[in-house]
């Protein structure tokens, strides 16, 4: 399984080594980690760390890191080119653990992509991997308070809260949606 998810304008295709100067100048800009990685840039070290990660867990358990790409559905092989920050990047999303509760969905986008209905459209297409051929029961999300945007997506994912807990910025509340 080559674990590419299709949506009507995105693809979204697993990290690979090649995406590593995409994923990197992606994640350190402060408008993108504003509510990830609690704010801090990662270091180079832990953008390769996170590509080795995602590349075993989508070999062991079918999830991991995706590279949202625009406009490349059949293009190239295996859904695109590896991208070096280019026009294409949309952003991110993948499934990780969240503590021992289940796994939980993230995303994050470039700005030039912002206010398209992409985050939607992506986790939509995440959620739905998850629930149908990963056959997870729920899927979880952990939202920062202040981070409105978020907090829409996943109501419109039909995602519900069920807690609320402290986190490096904030009270973050958590929601699900089951199969």
């Amino acid at each position: 399984m080559d674990h590419v998810l299709t949506t009507e304008r995105l693809v979204l295709r697993p990290v690979r080594p090649g995406d590593h100067a995409a994923l990197l100048a992606h994640w350190i800009r402060p408008d993108v980690r504003r509510f990830l990685f609690d704010g801090e840039p990662p270091s180079a070290a832990e953008v390769t760390e996170t590509i080795e990660e995602s590349v075993r867990d989508f070999a062991a358990s079918g999830y991991g890191v995706w590279l949202i790409e625009a406009g490349l559905a059949g293009a190239g092989p295996a859904g695109g080119p590896d991208l070096a920050g280019g026009p294409d990047l949309v952003g991110t999303a993948g499934l990780r653990p969240l503590e021992d509760l289940g796994l939980e969905i993230f995303y994050s986008l470039a700005p030039g992509s912002w206010g398209h209905g992409y985050a939607t459209e992506a986790a939509r297409a995440v959620v739905e991997y998850a629930l149908g051929p990963l056959g997870l029961r729920e899927v979880l999300a952990e939202v920062d308070e202040g981070n409105a945007a978020s907090v829409a997506v996943v109501k419109r994912l039909g995602m519900t809260p069920f807690a609320v807990v402290p986190g490096v910025l904030g009270p973050m509340t958590r929601y699900r949606t089951t199969a």
